[in-house]
């Protein structure tokens, strides 16, 4: 499983592309050859770039949800809703879809930033705001999510 490392500044053109930052390009050249899934965030308005061997292991998993029950169909459709398969080109440039690019509200100058083992692209405005939300009390979140770990040894 590949994780990624890094906020990464970029620019898109008025075609949709973006060149992938050289620090991030290092990251990916065992996978860029098997190319990449690329969705609408389900919490966030970004967009999610997944390695095709990530999105190949959650397809997986949504593949064992049982069809005949209609909240699993439902959950299906929106979760890939506008899914595409993209790569990058052999100029390092990705070029993000229109449909995608408007969703996202990505304009020119754009954040790429590293989930654990997918990329989120964002419009940058839009990624400081998510960042600087007051609403959610970042210490009291940490403490939450990471502080009932059986596993101490991330202190």
């Amino acid at each position: 499983m590949q994780h990624f490392i890094g906020t990464y500044e970029c620019k898109a053109d008025a075609k949709g592309r973006i060149m992938i930052p050289v620090a991030l390009k290092k990251q990916l050249t065992t996978i860029v050859a098997d190319g990449f899934v690329l969705k609408r965030a389900v919490f966030s308005n970004c967009l999610e770039l997944y390695p095709m061997k990530e999105w190949e292991t959650l397809m997986s998993k949504i593949n064992k949800l049982n069809r005949f029950n209609k909240k699993n169909i439902d959950f299906i459709r929106r979760f890939t809703a506008g899914v595409k398969m993209v790569e990058v080109d052999n100029s390092g440039r990705l070029l993000i879809p229109k449909d995608l690019l408007a969703h996202a509200a990505i304009h020119k100058e754009v954040v790429v930033s590293s989930a654990v083992n997918i990329l989120e692209i964002w419009d940058k405005t839009q990624y400081e705001a998510a960042i600087d939300a007051a609403t959610v009390d970042f210490g009291a979140l940490a403490e939450e999510v990471m502080g009932d770990q059986e596993d101490n040894e991330l202190s």
